[in-house]
């Protein structure tokens, strides 16, 4: 996890590393990417949502490379539909994947020559994913209002966050979209639909409200169906504002945030998102986004 300045400022105009031709399926473009995770080599790895497919994408190439799915949608061991969430699993050098609408988390072999998954938990509408340092796995159960945490290769889970059915109390949660997990196993979850992002320490049996909550707008202390978030090292929270078009960053204890890029209406200019999916950043702390409806990866580096 990069160690970010709190003062850190990242450059307005970002760079396309990948996708950024159009929606499309060719090994050029992207259509609709969701999750996003970077490597420690800045290899990027991609769910490429409305393709079905995950893509490994370097740094600096043209074109990225298909790793999982891309065989049509459907619901076979070598097929994905509508994958959202992505990560690597270093200990078995596999993809861990949400296929979302074959409600079912998939392991994939990073191995060359895998044709297809392995089903770890089915039976689960879910959202994003985290992996702690433990090798525990969390994700968002959608329509149920809740987050679990799974040891691999159990299939009940235990709550973490929510159960308590659709609602805006502390210990409820409305359409939990992306789940982040700190150094204490705190778990951070985007409540999307209550335009706020919720903190739920260890054990708690209700959450801390640490961004938005103030109703959907475009204020420095409100968001707009947050999606993929980021907490580094200090505590400092980074969220994909979909609704707004930007990434914010929420200082741990701040009653409003900064937005760091983005900010400049729905487009496709360098300084602009169309519903900016997920975040993720490299060792050197450069800001990665999924720009979803733009179907490309933008990279901000830092200054």
């Amino acid at each position: 996890m990069p160690n970010i300045p709190a003062d850190a400022r990242w450059a307005h105009n970002g760079v396309t590393v990948a996708g950024g031709r159009g929606a499309g399926s060719a090994t050029n473009q992207l259509w609709s990417p969701y999750g996003l995770f970077i490597d420690n080599d800045q290899t990027m790895i991609i769910a490429d949502w409305l393709n079905d497919r995950i893509v490994q994408w370097k740094i600096g190439n043209m074109n990225g490379q298909v790793v999982a799915g891309g065989n049509g949608r459907g619901s076979q061991l070598d097929q994905l539909d509508l994958p959202t969430d992505v990560l690597i699993d270093k200990e078995t050098n596999s993809l861990i994947i949400n296929d979302r609408d074959n409600q079912r988390i998939v392991r994939w072999s990073c191995r060359r020559g895998t044709t297809h998954g392995e089903i770890l938990i089915d039976n689960i509408v879910c959202g994003g994913l985290a992996m702690d340092n433990q090798r525990y796995l969390y994700t968002c159960h959608t329509w149920k209002a809740e987050v679990r945490r799974y040891r691999i290769g159990d299939h009940n889970g235990t709550l973490v966050a929510g159960g308590n059915g659709e609602g805006a109390g502390l210990n409820q949660l409305n359409f939990p979209t992306f789940v982040f997990v700190d150094q204490q196993q705190a778990v951070y979850v985007s409540d999307n639909r209550n335009h706020r992002v919720m903190k739920w320490n260890k054990g708690a049996k209700e959450g801390i409200v640490v961004a938005g909550s103030q109703g959907e707008g475009k204020a420095l202390t409100q968001l707009s169906y947050p999606e993929g978030l980021f907490v580094d090292t200090l505590g400092t929270l980074y969220v994909a504002d979909s609704g707004n078009h930007r990434v914010m960053r929420w200082l741990q204890g701040a009653k409003q945030a900064t937005a760091i890029v983005g900010g400049n209406g729905p487009g496709a200019e360098t300084n602009q998102f169309d519903s900016p999916k997920s975040l993720s950043f490299d060792r050197h702390s450069n800001l990665y986004v999924a720009d979803s409806w733009n179907h490309r990866v933008q990279r901000f580096s830092i200054k």
